[in-house]
């Protein structure tokens, strides 16, 4: 049985998956980089490992890899700007990070001074399929915050889901 799927029919189902917004940066040897992303999930929690999705016409492709490290920063309702800033409506790498405050990780990785938590990666795998290069990082070290509303899009759209405040189990 053969069945076809087109990119329209896959991308317009796609656009009805509800998921977080977050900023992946790197800083390293080959320079600083980051862009706009929902394609991660977790993958294992041992060792705590996650995967992201970069489209792999990006310029920053090799950035990443040769600096063989990156940091997820899931954002707040209140970072809309600056996921549009690094989907690519800023195309200055220093302007993107002027937008907000960033903390230096001992990794050499910078977080998101604010996002909802940030986890810095060590990549350990990175495989073309298709149209994205799939990065697989281990988590070194996670930073957390207590409050604040994930900024999650759907149907094309920024949203959020308020939720209640300190239910962070820790």
């Amino acid at each position: 049985m053969e069945i076809h799927v087109s990119k329209t029919e896959f991308r317009n189902a796609m656009a009805r998956v509800c998921a977080p917004v977050n900023v992946i940066t790197t800083k390293g040897e080959a320079g600083r980089g980051g862009f706009t992303a929902t394609a991660m999930c977790s993958v294992t929690d041992e060792p705590p490992t996650l995967l992201v999705c970069m489209n792999s016409r990006s310029a920053q492709t090799q950035l990443f890899i040769e600096n063989q490290r990156f940091c997820v920063n899931v954002l707040t309702q209140e970072h809309k700007a600056l996921a549009a800033s690094f989907a690519g409506q800023q195309t200055d790498m220093a302007a993107r990070y002027a937008d907000a405050d960033w903390t230096d990780l001992p990794s050499g990785n910078q977080a998101l001074a604010d996002a909802i938590v940030s986890f810095d990666c060590r990549l350990t795998d990175a495989r073309l399929v298709g149209t994205h290069n799939i990065f697989i990082g281990e988590v070194v070290d996670i930073r957390c915050r207590r409050d604040g509303h994930a900024l999650l899009y759907f149907d094309r759209n920024y949203v959020h889901v308020p939720t209640q405040t300190g239910s962070f189990g820790g």
